[in-house]
């Protein structure tokens, strides 16, 4: 199976890159800059792939209300294009969306069923690219996810790492809580997903896939730091108290049934793999 990949640098790219090895061809802005129309078109028609993923994405969620025209080129008018080529060239697509489409007030688990609606500008440019892949190409699969984190680039998890070295307390929000999802386990499932479908297996339109137990900011730092053996008073506060120019979404428990339904994919135990990223990190 001939993969090629949208995004090189990013945490579940990079992932990727290690997890399929040669049978994956991963595409950075010097060979397909999403700012230009065309650009992922040419390169799915050059390279004739079996399956295309999408993990390419305008991620700077502050950044994002200021940027609206390149966070919209990249979460939402370029998946679209990869979408209709993949179609165009006879390849399956699957394109990486996030828990942020939803706005935060249901206490239930969201399935993917559920409505959306987005709080932010970030969250509404991956929403209209959901919309636009599934326009283009009603086959293509899209991975709702949350709070990845991995030993690449920059995450809470690293971020957390570097100020536990420097303060002996740190004031981290508490009332937002999701699933943690190690990167190298999104990869691992998109892999799988895309060896499934490469097999004829059925399967389409929105799955969710986060890791397992959901838990706050804070308790996820309270772990970071007992994993990592930093000596860190964690003092929970409130959103309000930490303001920030796009609004967040207080929960984003997803509902992952589907997707282990479909394709056998469980959510990940997301402690496992913080002890091995820290464990990576700390021999660096």
């Amino acid at each position: 199976m001939r993969i090629l990949l949208f995004g090189h640098n990013g945490q579940v790219a990079r992932c990727l890159q290690e997890e399929a090895g040669d049978e994956l061809v991963a595409l950075g802005r010097d060979a397909a800059d999403l700012m230009q129309e065309g650009a992922t078109q040419k390169a799915i028609t050059a390279h004739q792939p079996d399956m295309v993923i999408n993990a390419a994405a305008y991620t700077a969620v502050d950044k994002a209300e200021e940027e609206q025209n390149a966070a919209a080129q990249v979460n939402a008018n370029a998946p679209g294009e990869m979408a209709l080529a993949a179609k165009t060239a006879g390849a399956q697509f699957i394109h990486l969306s996030s828990d942020y489409v939803f706005d935060g007030k249901s206490e239930a688990p969201y399935a993917e069923t559920d409505a959306a609606n987005p709080l932010n500008v970030y969250a509404q440019t991956k929403l209209a690219g959901e919309q636009a892949v599934l326009s283009a190409n009603p086959q293509a699969i899209i991975m709702r996810t949350s709070w990845v984190f991995s030993e690449f680039g920059d995450n809470f998890v690293k971020t957390m790492l570097r100020l536990g070295a420097e303060r002996d307390s740190l004031s981290v929000v508490a009332d937002q809580t999701g699933g943690p999802t190690p990167a190298r386990d999104i990869a691992k499932a998109l892999l799988a997903i895309a060896a499934k479908k490469h097999r004829g297996a059925p399967g389409e339109g929105l799955y969710h896939y986060q890791g397992a137990p959901t838990t706050s900011w804070a308790e996820f730092a309270d772990k970071i730091f007992d994993y990592a053996d930093l000596s860190v008073a964690v003092a929970p506060i409130a959103t309000a108290q930490y303001p920030t120019p796009a609004e967040r979404p207080l929960n984003t428990h997803l509902n992952c049934g589907k997707i282990e339904r479909d394709f056998g994919v469980a959510m990940p135990d997301w402690r496992v793999r913080l002890r091995q990223i820290i464990d990576t990190l700390s021999r660096k």
